[in-house]
């Protein structure tokens, strides 16, 4: 009989289930629809943000420069290390382009803790072997809110170096920290199981109690290192430096105190140097910097590799 499901006996008329047919499909296709404009729309932003990343991501050095004299300047910000915005990498990449550039001087801005002595001592001797091979050019060092260790050393090899009377500078000395977990494992009766192929393997362990011989060791490789940063102070800055007991044990002192004691040359900034050292006002930053592009596509591959990873967790895990 029309109008009724012969199945199981139940009734249902034509008119109502044709309605709902038409609903259920109606709402699929609004369904369908979204989506389609979400997609769309979520295309359009991505690519309207790698084209303003493209337009911003070159870094203008080329046609900064003006039609008169000029001074450059590369800055050394934030800790020096491998990969840093101040690994010497970076620091050295800006350094050339600032010397090959027809800048009337160049100014190095320092304002950083410190860092790597073996990055601070590639800075120091590009600087060196820069100035000899553009001897008509000089180098100057402004430093900020502080030049300590690391960053000191790698200032050194400049012409002369300035600061503001309340910038902190010095810090030559060399450090290796850590901590020592024995007796806190002994409290909590933990045991230690360390195994190692060769006798000083696990030399300075944290979890293993300290041994006369390695702290001997390691003290001798710091004062090696520290020896070699005196020797490039005592080289850079030459008979400008007036030594005293405490210079090199690691204390550091203001730009002020610095003045007396040699460490530095004048009080200045960027913008003095400029104008009343090198004679040049425009300033032109040779400073080398990861483009947005190159930062975004880091950042990108990252989250495309750790949203792999999950899921083949996820399958994994769904297959077991």
């Amino acid at each position: 009989m029309a109008g009724y499901d012969d199945k199981n006996g139940s009734s249902k008329p034509e008119w109502e289930r044709s309605l709902l047919e038409k609903l259920a499909f109606a709402s699929l296709n609004e369904q369908k629809k979204a989506r389609r404009w979400g997609i769309f729309f979520k295309l359009f932003f991505v690519g309207y943000f790698v084209i303003l990343l493209i337009v911003a991501s070159g870094d203008g050095i080329s046609d900064k420069a003006p039609s008169g004299e000029y001074s450059a300047m590369v800055d050394l910000q934030g800790i020096i290390a491998p990969g840093s915005e101040a690994s010497a990498d970076m620091v050295v990449g800006g350094l050339r382009e600032a010397f090959k550039s027809k800048a009337k001087g160049i100014i190095l801005r320092a304002n950083s803790p410190g860092g790597s002595p073996v990055q601070a001592n590639y800075i120091y001797n590009e600087i060196k072997r820069l100035r000899a091979k553009y001897t008509d050019k000089k180098i100057y060092a402004v430093i900020g809110d502080v030049c300590a260790s690391g960053c000191y050393f790698a200032v050194a090899g400049v012409d002369k170096i300035y600061a503001s009377p309340s910038s902190v500078v010095g810090s030559i000395g060399v450090l290796m920290d850590g901590f020592g977990f024995v007796e806190a494992m002994k409290k909590f009766g933990v045991e230690r199981r360390l195994m190692t192929a060769g006798d000083n393997k696990g030399i300075m362990d944290p979890f293993s109690p300290i041994k006369k011989s390695d702290q001997k060791h390691v003290q001798g490789v710091l004062n090696n290192i520290h020896a070699q940063f005196i020797d490039v102070v005592r080289e850079g800055r030459g008979k400008s430096l007036k030594e005293t007991p405490e210079m090199f044990s690691g204390l550091f002192w203001t730009g002020e105190q610095a003045l007396a004691m040699g460490l530095i040359d004048d009080m200045g900034s960027a913008g003095q140097v400029a104008r009343d050292v090198i004679g040049a006002d425009d300033i032109v930053d040779y400073t080398q910097k990861e483009n947005l592009l190159d930062r975004f596509a880091g950042k990108f591959g990252a989250a495309m590799a750790n949203s792999l990873s999950i899921s083949i967790l996820k399958n994994n895990y769904q297959f077991k």
